[in-house]
């Protein structure tokens, strides 16, 4: 298996996996609409360095355009598709839910009927902790309900999963979905907490913190992120849900004494109450991911928090 089409190739997530797979060998394709959910010259930027590699393709089309992916198919005849694309934003998606439907449900049901048309059989589904919804039994488990969803966002995620079970169960796919817990990074998308904190040090502003800083998050560094879905890319077979995550949180209050504490610098900290739809906390079991692929996160978060911060200000430069 050779061939890997990557939805959403440009993104965050998708240009550190685009690296990674190119290192190993394999012959990528990234598929990506630049959204203008941010600027379209910092996703290309991401991938301008791996796009001087020949197995290196880009396509710039959109999921919700199902003959632009019958023609990638057509063209580079993918072993195997990571879906990351999707419309992002769990507060966005509780002010107007309709593009998370339609980018993320049609856009993914394109996708796999594509799939089945080409003889495709295997995709790794990038899922979401917002799936858990605002439960409080810690840490968050595979095998727990997850019917009650805070988030237009976090039930597109979920009916990805359901509808990934059913092609498994009906057109012999082997789907694995693997649910994220807050990555962070270089590269991370502007408007992502780390992200937003670290520019706003630079930059000498002011941070908003929502509530009163106890929310507590389970952050895992990119590399880590990427970790976990080369193993599923080498692994998968038959239908899994598998949580990728750092296996411990810390709280908002935490993560700014943290980040003081790295730069060196001081956040100036204010509060605005919780928007609709956050959830008070995110906590990964990853023993079922320790046992499938024998992942572990390595990168702590005060490290990632340096990793990031280095980054940051070496491309501000």
């Amino acid at each position: 298996m050779k061939n890997v089409l990557i939805t959403g190739g440009a993104g965050f997530i998708g240009s550190h996996l685009n690296e990674r797979l190119l290192a190993k060998g394999y012959t990528t394709i990234l598929f990506d609409n630049l959204d203008a959910y941010y600027p379209k010259e910092i996703k290309l930027r991401n991938i301008a360095e791996a796009r001087d590699n020949e197995r290196c393709h880009f396509i710039q089309a959109d999921l919700r355009n199902k003959a632009a992916i019958e023609a990638a198919f057509a063209e580079y005849k993918p072993d195997l598709v990571v879906h990351l694309a999707a419309q992002p934003g769990v507060r966005r998606s509780v002010q107007d839910p309709a593009p998370n439907i339609d980018v993320n449900i049609t856009g993914t049901i394109n996708l796999m009927e594509v799939m089945r048309a080409a003889g495709t059989k295997k995709m790794v589904f990038a899922s979401s902790s917002s799936i858990y919804g605002n439960s409080e039994d810690v840490p968050f488990r595979e095998t727990m309900k997850v019917d009650l969803p805070q988030s237009p966002y976090a039930a597109t995620k979920k009916a990805c999963e359901l509808l990934g079970y059913t092609y498994h169960l009906h057109y012999d796919m082997d789907i694995w979905c693997l649910r994220f817990f807050t990555v962070y990074g270089p590269r991370q998308r502007p408007g992502m907490a780390i992200s937003n904190f670290l520019t706003a040090l630079q930059e000498d502003r002011e941070i908003h913190i929502y509530g009163d800083g106890s929310m507590q998050r389970d952050f895992t560094f990119i590399d880590d992120i990427i970790d976990g879905v080369e193993r599923a890319v080498e692994r998968v077979n038959g239908y899994e849900v598998v949580n990728i995550g750092g296996s411990k949180t810390h709280s908002v209050s935490e993560l700014c004494d943290m980040i003081d504490r790295v730069t060196g610098r001081k956040l100036q900290r204010t509060h605005k109450p919780v928007p609709p739809g956050d959830v008070r906390i995110t906590y990964a079991d990853t023993s079922k991911a320790k046992e499938l692929m024998d992942f572990e996160s390595k990168v702590s978060l005060e490290e990632g928090i340096r990793r990031q911060w280095e980054w940051l200000q070496q491309t501000m430069k």
